[in-house]
């Protein structure tokens, strides 16, 4: 690989006072335009048809959305058809403006003024590139012929529009505006302006799009802010950006434009667009959203929005994309997963003022999204904190501290072996069958209680296929129990640890008991089920012995 053959191709504004270095966020939601039906669009293997573009419309507006580019009506007769349908079923809302594409070419723009008959509100977006290499190697024109190309295309959208009824604005692109000569491009769009001379009424949008990412992000704001602080009429121009990810920086490229002085953005949705694609409205939009700051666009069902998305455009939603993705909410590793669900604890303990659960930046269902689907994910990577977290919020148990790492242990070594990603019924089914309610080789089948000198039990038992009956006293009704096993099987063990809780809510609810034993320097845990506490905790001491006795089997 040869560097030298690469050169810096983008142009370093004059200098600027770089005051958008001083803010820290990007305070109120720009004017959101999609560009999902012309970037987007263009940018597929097999473009949609008029009626996936029609449902991808409903959808925008659904979001949103107030201005969405539906494509270059001149370029083909589908793009025309898409347009002719919304003005002619009146499918787009009053509050609601079409964007179209012209180049700056008489036959072009009359085209595009024809596809806009009988519309209330459009937007005419005239563009013409500017940078330096396309001027010497694809137009082979001076700076002055390449004004002039603009300047006549500006001229003809305003005699067309005095033709035509509707409220027609107009906007226009330097296109590879990261490519021009920062002076020239402010002389570029000065002459547009000169032709059209926006009003408070008939504002004018300038955008300057990130055609191709050439540099890094700050020098693109450096060049926004040349333009926004030097730019003729700026009261009544909005100065909007469209960047591309060529350098994978179309987020970046954008906020800091925003700081700079911009006023709208350009974008698609799961930045869809021409190679690397477009900036992700979603991320911008969401980044805002973390920040407390609204972005006046609803991605409330990120699911539904990505499922239309996928099958209309036939594309995929990267599974790390920033917020839209499947796995972006999804903690795997043991660490995080405790963290997570200590930090859900500690939202339940009414700390709720904000947001600041460790490792999701935002709420997981302020997208959509569920907390036991989409976060706790178990693998081999996982911890007992994770394990624990699902088995309590999905099934109802909490298991004491140091049980969690006996199950988790269990989990993590069933996933290990079978190179998989367990679900959560996979990890319950897991915890019910290897500590819960466990009946061989040992079973207590009843147990007769009397108070004398504390409790005595007579226990009626199976064990390894013999039935018997066992008494021993205890100062209670487990003690008592757990005393019985013992002094008929000759096992050695004691009662570590015995807690419980409720397993549901209502009269017929069942209790969850957990016992863990100990022998030596080695601990057995169990569970046990039952709508009588004392029989659920008797279950789960048989469960703890009968894993005693598996274990002491295998070795």
């Amino acid at each position: 690989m040869n560097a030298s053959k690469y050169t810096r191709q983008f142009f370093e504004a004059p200098k600027t006072a770089m005051k958008w270095t001083k803010k820290s966020y990007v305070e109120k939601a720009p004017i959101w335009c999609s560009v999902d039906l012309r970037d987007g669009n263009q940018a597929l293997i097999i473009p949609m048809n008029l009626s996936e573009k029609l449902e991808f419309f409903k959808l925008l507006v659904d979001i949103g959305f107030k201005e969405i580019e539906i494509g270059f009506p001149a370029a083909s007769e589908t793009e025309y058809e898409f347009c002719r349908t919304l003005i002619e079923e009146n499918l787009i809302p009053d509050d609601v403006t079409i964007q179209v594409l012209t180049q700056s070419r008489e036959h072009i723009i009359k085209k595009t003024f024809d596809a806009l008959k009988g519309c209330k509100n459009a937007i005419v977006h005239l563009y013409n590139s500017t940078s330096l290499a396309q001027r010497e190697q694809v137009f082979r024109k001076s700076k002055e012929e390449i004004i002039d190309i603009a300047v006549t295309g500006a001229k003809l959208c305003k005699e067309y529009r005095e033709k035509y009824e509707g409220n027609f604005r107009f906007e226009y692109s330097p296109e590879s505006f990261t490519g021009t000569e920062p002076e020239f491009a402010l002389e570029i769009c000065n002459a547009v302006l000169d032709v059209w001379k926006p009003t408070e009424n008939d504002k004018v949008i300038l955008n300057l799009p990130v055609t191709v990412e050439l540099s890094m992000p700050h020098i693109y704001a450096n060049q926004i802010e040349y333009i926004h602080e030097n730019i003729n009429f700026r009261e009544n121009v909005i100065i909007s950006l469209h960047p591309h990810n060529d350098r994978g920086c179309a987020v970046a490229d954008t906020e800091m434009g925003l700081l700079a002085g911009a006023d709208r953005v350009e974008g698609t949705l799961f930045g869809n667009g021409e190679r690397t694609g477009n900036v992700d409205i979603i991320t911008l939009a969401m980044n805002m959203f973390s920040q407390g700051v609204e972005p006046e666009l609803d991605f409330s069902d990120i699911p539904k929005i990505t499922e239309l998305y996928t099958r209309v455009t036939r594309m995929n939603v990267y599974e790390r994309s920033p917020y839209s993705g499947k796995l972006v909410f999804a903690a795997f590793s043991g660490s995080h997963q405790d963290a997570i669900a200590k930090g859900m604890k500690w939202r339940e303990e009414g700390h709720t003022e904000h947001w600041t659960v460790p490792y999701l930046p935002i709420d997981p269902e302020d997208l959509g999204r569920e907390y036991s689907a989409d976060v706790i994910r178990i693998n081999s990577q996982s911890g007992k904190g994770g394990i624990g977290y699902i088995l309590e919020t999905r099934f109802g148990y909490n298991l004491p501290k140091k049980m969690r790492e006996s199950v988790g242990y269990a989990v993590k070594d069933i996933s290990d072996h079978k190179h998989k990603e367990l679900m959560p019924d996979e990890v319950y089914e897991i915890f019910k069958s290897q500590f819960v309610d466990i009946e061989t080789p040992l079973n207590v089948t009843e147990a007769h209680y009397v108070q004398c000198n504390g409790i005595e039990a007579t226990v009626t038992l199976t064990y390894n296929g013999q039935k018997a009956v066992a008494a021993d006293t205890g100062n209670g009704r487990l003690d008592a129990v757990s005393n019985a096993v013992r002094s008929y099987t000759g096992l050695d063990y004691n009662i570590n640890t015995y807690t419980e809780h409720s397993l549901e809510i209502g009269s017929s609810s069942k209790a969850v008991s957990y016992v863990e034993i100990i022998a030596g320097e080695k601990s057995w845990w169990g569970a046990g089920i039952d709508t009588d506490i004392v029989v659920s905790s008797i279950k789960a001491l048989v469960t703890a012995v009968n894993r005693m006795l598996s274990d002491s089997e295998k070795q």
